[in-house]
């Protein structure tokens, strides 16, 4: 690990000073190499994942166009944020030097692998590939959920950034529990990705904050996301809300970050209409092995423990398979207030909560129950009273829907994928989108260097031909 860590390092050192187009040319090169290697990648995706031939073809789709917009994005230079405030005798408090500040990449960055998203969360998934937009090297801690596909598809990264002439050592692979944490502990590595579960992303947060020199981990640990209905959307189309529902947690086998965990709904609703609601979406769903036997186990934990609480009752039972069916459970709002735990534990899995409430006004005060989340949803119609529920649902989650689904998770330059603890480690930060490139940089600010000194992308006749703000203007320059 060590040594793999040093040959990152110089090879970091050689990626920082490459133009922000030859950085680029990489990421196209392996979104190349990842279609031109779709069939064999999709192949051992299928036999180590339990997931299906078209989720994974369309999860390797976007992971390349990732790859190809990230490097849209360092062609612009709009990540690198150069600004430029010239010399100004007459600033308003007293005259101003010439500053210029740029980002520039923090290093070396971990990133560890996720078992739910094998392509988009894994070997060259978002962390990766915002590292490496960021000028960075890449140390990728394999999952052991995936290690075949994992191993082949760092093979071809490997090969794809050789080829397009990216300095040697840019990129590699660990594995194994006793490297991950000698990686995290590295003084070579600046900055770590981490998409799993709560306990293992917190304990590795804590050698990160604890090193001698403490470094940045970005960590999603976990979310119920939750979903409020409010009494106008219900009464006019609970039917349509419970379908979508049904098909939003069981997606994936309920395996996805986003999957919706909590639905509250108005008290008054009929058992026998909810049950029927759901039970025609679900019988639809065809049951599938979850990701690994230990994800397994701990669903059927989650499952057992969320059952147990004082007052929750089981609406629609599902199974204790290999392939579970799905199943529903629901609770009063009277009895959450008292045993708040029931909403903060995440089955990972096709299982949810429903929970009862007598009035909207309760809304803002249950969602206040609840741990920071990656998102929350609103349900509601135009004589629904959303502000108040709004402004609360601000405070805790990273992104807010309104009459929509949060398992769908776009890669684009305004989304945010991210929130308060324990949704992640750093609510300010996104793993999905354009913004993701900034967590793996810094900004530096030059005083009154003279021009050839500075950095090319500060520089006064723009020679990379980026985007810039000058004197407190925008400026975009099409050069490439």
């Amino acid at each position: 690990m060590d040594q793999t860590a040093r040959r990152a390092h110089e090879a970091y050192l050689a990626s920082a000073a490459r133009t922000p187009g030859e950085r680029a040319a990489w990421l196209t090169a392996l979104a190349e190499a990842l279609r031109s290697n779709a069939d064999a990648l999709v192949g051992l995706a299928v036999a180590e994942t339990n997931l299906t031939e078209a989720r994974l073809r369309g999860e390797l789709r976007r992971t390349a166009f990732q790859l190809d917009l990230f490097a849209e994005e360092l062609r612009s230079g709009v990540v690198l944020e150069a600004t430029i405030d010239h010399a100004d005798p007459d600033w308003g408090m007293g005259p101003r030097p010439d500053i210029r500040r740029v980002n520039v990449p923090l290093g070396v960055i971990g990133v560890f692998g996720a078992s739910n998203f094998p392509f988009a969360f894994s070997v060259i998934g978002g962390d990766s590939a915002s590292a490496l937009a960021a000028g960075c090297a890449v140390l990728h801690k394999i999952h052991p959920g995936h290690e075949n596909l994992a191993r082949r598809t760092a093979d071809i990264v490997i090969a794809a950034l050789e080829r397009a002439g990216a300095p040697k050592g840019l990129f590699a692979v660990i594995e194994g529990r006793e490297a991950a944490v000698a990686m995290v502990e590295h003084p070579l590595v600046k900055a770590i990705g981490f998409t799993g579960s709560t306990a293992g992303g917190r304990a590795l947060y804590d050698i990160a904050t604890s090193r001698p020199e403490p470094i940045p981990f970005y960590g999603e640990l976990g979310s119920i996301n939750p979903v409020f209905v409010l009494p106008q959307a219900w009464r006019r189309r609970s039917a349509e809300i419970l379908n979508g529902y049904a098909e939003s947690f069981t997606l994936g086998m309920g395996q996805f970050c986003t999957k919706p965990g909590v639905l509250f709904v108005p008290n008054d609703s009929d058992d026998e209409a909810i049950r029927a609601g759901l039970a025609d979406t679900l019988a639809d769903v065809q049951p599938g092995k979850l990701l690994t036997p230990a994800l397994r186990d701990s669903y059927a934990s989650a499952l057992a423990a969320v059952a147990g609480v004082r007052g929750v009752q089981v609406l629609l039972p599902g199974s204790d398979e290999d392939a579970p069916a799905p199943t529903v459970l629901a609770v009063k709002s009277g009895q959450v207030v008292r045993t708040p735990e029931v909403l903060h534990r995440e089955i990972f899995g096709p299982a949810t909560l429903l929970v009862r409430y007598q009035s909207a006004a309760e809304l803002p005060v249950l969602a206040e129950l609840m741990g920071g989340q990656l998102t929350a949803t609103i349900h509601g119609d135009d004589d629904d009273d959303t502000a108040a529920l709004v402004n609360t649902l601000t405070g805790k989650a990273g992104r807010v829907l309104f009459n929509g689904w949060p398992t769908g998770v776009t890669v684009s330059y305004a989304q945010h994928h991210g929130g308060p603890y324990p949704a992640t480690t750093a609510a300010s930060a996104t793993s999905v989108g354009t913004g993701s490139i900034g967590r793996f940089m810094r900004p530096v600010a030059y005083q009154d260097l003279p021009d050839p000194a500075l950095p090319p992308s500060l520089q006064e006749a723009n020679p990379w031909g980026i985007a810039r703000r000058v004197n407190g203007r925008f400026q975009s320059n099409g050069r490439r």
